[in-house]
């Protein structure tokens, strides 16, 4: 099975960080984000996918064509600016069946994610104390997903999307209009494909985004805190 990981970005958010230093490759705990991520996969996932752009020579030559004991794949999206959506539309003819996909900046609890791929589809949320952060997840009474909801002022729910979800090629091949933020989001794609393949959702204990320098601090106390 494959895992896509969306790693394109110039991390913004992280300066003056990522001046010199791809997002994925910010350290916590001493190791990289990236490492996180990956070591927590299933074994069914023999492949990852990363998509990259900014500064990607130094996370191709940080990963190698075997990374943790699976293949590494890189593809390079153009224009990283065009949005989640965008960037997975760049692993369209690369991924060959059911996959998962991650970002590269959260790491994540490895129970959670084991069950979402042991679903024909699935999407991973979290439980959250600002729910109208983030995409919050209306969900129907069989525990499969309704509809994503972008940050909502009055949210329904305090179950947000991680960004991570377990999807088939299918979805690739689904056309969403353009968001009012001018990008091309993976969360249009995917509550137009929920329609028809339905997916469970599962929560996760363990999300730490990492999205801003002083995130870094509070993934480490968390990780210190669960003897990591």
């Amino acid at each position: 099975m494959q895992c896509v990981i969306l790693a394109a970005g110039k991390g913004t958010r992280m300066r003056p960080l990522t001046e010199g230093t791809p997002k994925p490759l910010i350290e916590v705990l001493g190791r990289p984000i990236l490492d996180h991520i990956v070591e927590a996969l299933p074994s069914e996932i023999t492949e990852v996918i990363l998509i990259t752009n900014y500064l990607e020579d130094q996370i191709k030559k940080h990963c190698g064509t075997d990374f943790y004991g699976r293949k590494m794949t890189f593809i390079t999206q153009a224009d990283p600016s065009g949005g989640t959506g965008s960037a997975l539309m760049c692993a369209k003819g690369v991924v060959t069946g059911k996959f998962l996909l991650l970002n590269g900046d959260d790491i994540h609890g490895a129970r959670a994610l084991k069950e979402a791929i042991s679903q024909t589809d699935a999407l991973i949320g979290v439980r959250s104390k600002t729910p109208e952060k983030f995409g919050v997840l209306e969900v129907n009474p069989d525990g499969t997903l309704q509809a994503i909801i972008e940050k909502p002022e009055h949210p329904t729910s305090n179950l947000v999307h991680t960004g991570g979800f377990v999807a088939n090629a299918a979805l690739l091949d689904i056309s969403v209009p353009v968001s009012s933020l001018g990008e091309l989001l993976a969360t249009d794609m995917l509550t137009v494909y929920a329609a028809t393949h339905p997916m469970k959702v599962i929560e996760q204990e363990l999300w730490i985004p990492v999205g801003y320098p002083e995130d870094i601090a509070k993934a480490e106390d968390i990780l210190n805190s669960l003897g990591k």
